[in-house]
């Protein structure tokens, strides 16, 4: 399968969906959805397989069942590599751009449990520390749902406070509207940003879901 980039028409495509979001526009468009952002993204995701795993491509339309919010379609297209537990690799094109990413993005109570533990604890809190350290420095940023507050029993002074106040955390960052996202090397971006990214995915894996 060949891979030539996301056209222009895929990013023109979520601008006008963000303004008109219906079934209307949906059906009007949808020949430019499966050109321009699905058939892009399964030849993507199938080129980066044979090192990450099979992706996940999302579907396109919301669950609006619980929510105040009934526009029925999503305004960008993610794609997961499932490692774990909600646990992997994570591309994405929307209006604006291209963004990876990776980590975990929901941890059952057991699993943050885990996750604080391991956090906390000296040998593997300073290895995750170095990890999100060079992501920062490598230009990801970190992210994930947070307490406001330090978790319980957590001393107030704890060196790896910050992290321990995570519930969810992964790392991304954005290539936006970057040309390469137009052509056959995203490919070669994707994947570096991936490996890249691997660490923090195994460090997850060993030490909270193992």
């Amino acid at each position: 399968m060949t891979f030539e980039g996301f056209p222009a028409k895929a990013l023109d495509f979520y601008d006008d969906l963000e303004i008109d979001n219906s079934k209307a526009f949906w059906d009007a468009n949808k020949d430019v959805y499966t050109s321009a952002v699905q058939t892009p993204m399964r030849a993507l995701t199938a080129l980066l397989e044979p090192e990450f795993g099979a992706a996940k491509i999302f579907r396109p339309y919301r669950d609006v069942r619980f929510s105040r919010d009934k526009t029925p379609y999503k305004t960008h297209q993610g794609a997961f590599v499932h490692v774990a537990d909600a646990t992997g690799f994570y591309i994405e094109i929307s209006a604006r751009g291209v963004r990876t990413g990776a980590g975990f993005y929901h941890a059952a109570p057991e699993q943050l449990a885990g996750y604080r533990a391991a956090a906390a604890a000296d040998g593997s809190g300073r290895q995750l520390s170095r990890i999100v350290n060079r992501l920062q420095a490598a230009g990801f940023e970190i992210g994930g749902d947070r307490l406001k507050t330090k978790p319980r029993g957590i001393d107030p002074d704890h060196p790896r406070l910050e992290l321990l106040r995570h519930r969810s955390l992964f790392a991304g960052r954005m290539l936006g509207f970057d040309p390469v996202i137009h052509g056959a090397d995203l490919v070669d971006v994707v994947r570096s940003d991936w490996q890249t990214l691997r660490p923090l995915v195994d460090w997850v894996v060993r030490h909270t879901l193992g």
